[in-house]
């Protein structure tokens, strides 16, 4: 039987309980479930546009220091922000 270790979260182990139990059935056309989901995941994260914007040198410079401590590049953090505040999942921790 499995056992709840602190990394675990409640979904994992539903999902873990159901594969012991047997109760997981296997996806109908797996393939082609496989590559429609490699579609949608691909035209997620595709990079199409250009956004030219003017911010301030003192953001610029806290925008570039913050990606540093994630070692990423600033752009790259600015363009996630952007896309978890569109998505409403960027939340304000004030």
């Amino acid at each position: 039987m499995n056992q709840k270790t602190p990394n675990d979260d409640d979904e994992e182990l539903e999902i873990l309980q159901a594969w012991e139990s047997g109760r997981l059935k296997p996806v109908v056309d797996m393939a082609q479930q496989l590559k429609a989901h490699k579609v949608a995941a691909e035209a997620t994260f595709k990079k199409d546009k250009r956004l030219n914007i003017r911010i301030s040198s003192r953001d610029l410079k806290s925008l570039q220091a913050r990606a540093l401590q994630e070692g990423i590049p600033y752009q790259t953090l600015a363009a996630s922000l952007l896309h978890k505040y569109v998505s409403g999942y960027l939340v304000d921790q004030r």
